[in-house]
């Protein structure tokens, strides 16, 4: 039996969600109700974005604000939903996914007038649970914290964290751990998933109708094109390739680039096991779960394209009449992502040079040269840009010495600095802080403890990644040599 929405009026009155995906789109949205927590209390909140939302943060604090960020409470008009959407986790196609723990409390409109998503994260198992308990643990849940405001700092696309608050129930996974729900933020949750889940029904108004809406919320200008659902693909095309090359360029690691966490907005979605790499390899992988390294970091880009292939043949009615047709269509928007994310990344690398400049017949064989020997060497791909900076200012001996073969890597030194590199421009896309795996464990083994003061020395760090300041040095530096191997878990 499904749960019906308890309304209730809460002060303040200007906290008013709107219901556009639920009124749109209700073959995707299952009406639901998060689960009552026993002793709800908050453990961080992005005061910033909840200004940007137009809410009041003291409002927020209160037992009535906690309860709305929780979902145990909602707003006379709210309508909050469980959202469907299908997905290939690990290449396997899964008809049925939807938010098994989570839920969509509704929209608000933020400071520049665009809509945003408010969504809950471990409120409760709904019909989509698939078995599982629909909960969250506190550590999973402030990962996701750290990192999503980290990459927003950082300019990267992604949904945001505007809060996270513990439960008072015990959640059980290998061992019992303290429970919690995270409220994110985002400009939507519509995913490669969403219409694949909408393909594989069959209706043909449903993928329209979610097309159209995607278009409206995403890509207006879409809607001018001869075919609009074309320019639509096209667009999501773009924006991934854009947003995974913006990943390459800081070492990101996503961990599960299953379908269902690929958005047609081009943000970053679902912080499980995602981690950011430390030596350079592009065979790096985190999660616990990719025993065959399909999501490594080097794999990210063809992964990306992969997944958009899966998108592309759900879209394929809408394309043209004749299969055939739309197939041939479908290839040749498909072929665009590879010369669109080689273009971002090679004018993202440009500038961590200091050499935006640079031609390609320069610049392309400097790049790969400079790859090829953090490899080799094993080089921490953060400090390693930071302190070629110092380089450009006449220091080069703290960046020569990271590497083994000293004469190979003068040659390039010489090269790059031929071409005049700007230490200014270095420092201002190169970040000096990092959401370092090692600093990331501490300060969720301490919050789960009850210590939350490592969280924030942290995030004071990550979200003003560019400034070097004293104190923070240690949130600087790679993992120490007794940190061993890294492993993520996705925290269901």
């Amino acid at each position: 039996m499904l749960r019906t929405v308890e309304h209730v009026s809460l002060a303040p009155a200007a906290v008013t969600f709107g219901t556009l995906f639920a009124r749109e789109l209700p073959e995707l949205a299952v009406p639901w109700q998060a689960e009552a927590a026993p002793d709800p209390h908050l453990l961080v909140l992005n005061e910033p974005l909840a200004a940007r939302l137009g809410l009041d943060a003291e409002w927020l604090r209160s037992p009535d604000g906690v309860r709305l960020l929780i979902g145990a409470q909602v707003p006379d008009g709210a309508q909050p939903v469980a959202q469907a959407y299908a997905g290939h986790q690990f290449g396997g196609f899964v008809p049925r996914l939807g938010d098994g723990r989570a839920l969509l409390l509704g929209e608000l409109t933020d400071a520049d007038g665009n809509l945003r998503d408010v969504h809950l994260k471990g409120s409760g198992a709904t019909p989509f649970a698939r078995g599982g308990d629909g909960l969250a643990a506190v550590g999973p849940m402030l990962r996701e914290y750290i990192v999503s405001e980290a990459m927003h700092a950082m300019g990267i696309p992604t949904t945001r964290s505007l809060a996270v608050v513990a439960t008072g129930r015990d959640v059980y996974r290998e061992t019992p751990l303290p429970g919690a729900v995270l409220t994110r933020v985002a400009a939507s949750h519509l995913r490669v998933g969403t219409f694949q889940y909408a393909a594989a029904t069959g209706n043909a108004d449903l993928l329209r109708r979610l097309a159209d809406h995607a278009i409206a919320r995403h890509h207006p200008d879409a809607a001018a094109a001869g075919n609009p659902y074309i320019a639509l693909f096209q667009a999501v095309v773009g924006v991934q390739a854009e947003l995974v090359a913006k990943w390459m360029l800081v070492g990101f690691v996503h961990g599960v680039m299953n379908t269902d966490n690929m958005t047609i907005s081009g943000e970053t979605i679902d912080y499980g096991p995602c981690a950011f790499m430390e030596a350079y390899d592009p065979d790096t992988v985190f999660s616990s779960i990719d025993s065959w390294g399909r999501y490594a970091y080097g794999n990210q880009p063809s992964i990306a394209m992969w997944n958009l292939a899966r998108l592309a043949e759900a879209l394929l009615p809408l394309f043209a009449d004749d299969q055939d047709q739309a197939i041939q269509i479908a290839e040749a928007a498909l072929n665009a992502f590879g010369e669109r994310f080689q273009g971002a990344l090679a004018a993202g690398m440009r500038a961590k040079l200091g050499v935006p400049e640079a031609d390609d017949e320069t610049a392309v064989p400097l790049m790969n040269d400079v790859i090829a020997q953090l490899k080799q060497s094993r080089v921490d791909f953060t400090s390693f840009f930071r302190a070629l900076a110092h380089a450009a200012r006449g220091d080069a001996e703290p960046v020569r010495g990271l590497f083994i073969d000293l004469a190979a890597f003068d040659e390039w030194l010489a090269r790059w600095r031929a071409l005049n590199p700007d230490p200014a421009l270095m420092d201002r896309v190169n970040p000096v802080y990092i959401p370092r795996n090692h600093l990331v464990e501490e300060a969720l083994t301490a919050a789960t403890a009850g210590d939350l003061q490592p969280l924030h020395r942290l995030l004071e760090a990550v979200t003003a990644p560019y400034q070097e300041r004293p104190g923070f040095e240690r949130y600087a530096e790679p993992a120490p040599e007794d940190f061993g191997n890294y492993r993520t878990f996705c925290g269901t």
